[in-house]
């Protein structure tokens, strides 16, 4: 029963990290890249949809994304979507059946800026691991008249360490995106 815990706590915290990963993907670091507008949302025909359900986004060029979409009825509801987009800092303009969408060169101010929030969102999957070992010490705590109290310590034990292991890979994401973003 303690194994079954730590499996699930430890595939909820893969996740978790999982996820920051791809978080931190979304914020940019002067090359044109298309995780960027991963989490950007349209409105389309009033349900709000990820642009990459809509178009095809390319980098052709480094500071330059192409975006193609599957329905040109949608193409006007993309580029405002595109253009009220925080953190992206890119001008979007249609030439009728794409979008182009040019990334201005990151002054040292936003670089900063984009440190802070990458630190934000780490401190948040951080957060969000820690409510998992929450819950599986909680799940463990109330495993106490079933197993003896030698094994449920050990879960512990077992439940910090893997804990930690998590954290540590969520903050050396962190500090390659940090790097990657104050590189010049």
């Amino acid at each position: 029963m303690i194994a079954e815990v730590l499996q699930e706590a430890g595939d909820r915290m893969a996740k978790a990290v999982e996820v920051s990963k791809d978080d931190f993907n979304t914020v940019r670091t002067g090359r044109a890249n298309p995780a960027l507008f991963q989490r950007v949302l349209v409105d389309y025909y009033g349900t709000p949809t990820p642009l990459g359900q809509l178009a095809s986004v390319q980098a052709p060029e480094a500071r330059m994304l192409v975006i193609t979409p599957y329905d040109k009825t949608a193409l006007k509801d993309m580029e405002r979507a595109i253009a009220t987009a925080p953190n992206l800092g890119g001008s979007p303009s249609n030439d009728g059946s794409i979008i182009r969408v040019v990334i201005p060169e990151l002054t040292q101010d936003r670089r900063r800026e984009f440190v802070k929030i990458v630190r934000e969102k780490g401190e948040h999957a951080k957060v969000s691991v820690r409510n998992i070992r929450r819950s599986a010490k909680d799940d463990l705590d109330a495993l106490t008249g079933e197993v003896s109290d030698d094994e449920i310590a050990r879960g512990e034990k077992e439940l910090e360490a893997l804990t930690k292991r998590h954290v540590d890979q969520i903050d050396e994401a962190l500090k390659r995106k940090e790097a990657e973003l104050l590189e010049v």
